[in-house]
């Protein structure tokens, strides 16, 4: 219990000094969360025979009380019927980034030589942006209430939902080899959307309910009654096969029709941020620089390649909301983000039979995180200065970065 307690104890004097560090040198604290993880894992810190983080059960359960709440946070600023006024927008938006996305994976793969599976399993890798690290960007840099962020929200929605279906088939095929059944696929999917169902109908019908759980409860029993709803149901949805993220988002909605979402804003973003600290710390103190080499080609094309694809897709999407050409190349940024989903995918992949499966997507989907988280948060940090570089002429030069 003392080892555990000190390695607790180490991972939050690293937090803590890289987020001093990002403080004092005006960057966003994300990219440095990642790398402090890096430099105190086992893999680097370790290797030196220095005092260490293990990447153990504790890290990874606090990692996902954090996806969890920062995905409950995102859903709260969503309500139902706001996301059903918007799903035309949704969708269109969703489905372009889709269809840009993850075929640019699938050709990777298959130019490397590799199955369809593996190749599908690398399309999923680069497609599916990070929920997390994007909200926690919006929220940091003041553009959650901005225009640019409803095409943001909306495409996650749909990324998210759009991943439960490609877990379900792709889990099939890993699992169950190339030969898998319709059957078990069909059994996946009813049971993930069955869920998610039950959950859409408590959303809706719900509203009274969650209103009177909080309704009169005082500072500390607010925070516990919240935290006993979303975390349970996340963690039943996770139990079931379905994304843990995407019950939490739908937890986070339920919420925002009570009359509290300011209070549980209010109260619960401190817990929000040490947990999603630990999240992006956890993301690093996993990843093992020196098998990034044997996906050295692979990470190198995706990089190379999905960057300006997610930034094309993101401002198609800012231009189906009917956003400025500003505004759009801004929400196009904000989607660079890669995270939790990528390795979720990477997870999976490494219980399949071949080595590519086993060893090179695992090493591909930890490295193109770093990098793309790093590399999309500080695209975000820096949107001020791109959009002056491309709209040099441009008639919206005026518009704020953030409010």
């Amino acid at each position: 219990m003392a080892a555990a307690l000190l390695e607790l104890g180490h991972l939050f004097v690293v937090l803590a000094v890289t987020g001093a560090i990002a403080l004092r040198l005006g960057l966003s604290v994300i990219p440095l969360y990642v790398v402090g993880g890096v430099l105190s894992g086992p893999f680097v810190a370790g290797r030196f025979g220095l005092p260490y983080v293990p990447n153990g059960e504790i890290v990874t359960l606090l990692a996902e009380v954090g996806i969890v709440l920062l995905l409950f946070f995102l859903g709260l600023e969503f309500s139902l019927d706001r996301l059903l006024e918007s799903r035309t927008q949704i969708t269109r938006a969703g489905v372009v980034d889709l269809v840009v996305n993850l075929p640019i994976g699938v050709a990777i793969g298959l130019v490397l030589g590799w199955s369809l599976v593996e190749s599908l399993l690398l399309g999923g890798i680069v497609y599916i942006s990070s929920s997390a690290i994007i909200t926690k960007s919006l929220i940091d840099l003041g553009w959650i209430a901005n225009p640019e962020a409803e095409p943001l929200l909306g495409t996650l929605v749909f990324e998210d939902l759009f991943i439960a279906v490609y877990l379900a088939v792709v889990t099939s095929l890993v699992l169950g080899g190339a030969d898998a059944g319709t059957g078990s696929i069909v059994q996946s999917l009813a049971v993930a959307f069955g869920f998610l169902g039950l959950l859409l109908l408590a959303v809706q019908y719900g509203t009274s309910l969650f209103a009177r759980l909080l309704g009169g409860a005082g500072q500390e029993a607010f925070v516990l009654r919240t935290l006993a709803v979303v975390v349970p149901i996340s963690g039943a949805a996770l139990a079931l096969g379905v994304s843990e993220a995407v019950a939490a988002f739908f937890v986070g909605m339920g919420f925002a029709t009570s009359g509290h979402r300011e209070k549980i804003e209010r109260r619960l973003s401190p817990i929000r941020d040490v947990f999603g600290a630990v999240f992006f710390f956890w993301i690093g103190v996993g990843t093992d620089p020196t098998l990034l080499a044997a996906a050295a080609v692979p990470l190198v094309l995706a990089v190379v390649l999905t960057t300006p694809a997610k930034v094309l897709s993101g401002y198609l999407g800012g231009r189906v909301y009917d956003l400025s050409e500003r505004r759009s190349l801004r929400a196009g940024l904000g989607m660079v983000p890669r995270g939790e989903f990528s390795l979720v995918i990477a997870a999976l992949a490494a219980s399949g039979s071949t080595p590519v499966m086993r060893e090179i997507i695992p090493a591909f989907a930890v490295g193109y995180v770093l990098l793309m988280s790093m590399l999309g948060t500080v695209l975000m940090g820096q949107s001020s200065v791109i959009e002056r570089r491309v709209f040099r002429d441009g008639e919206e030069r005026s518009e704020p970065t953030g409010g």
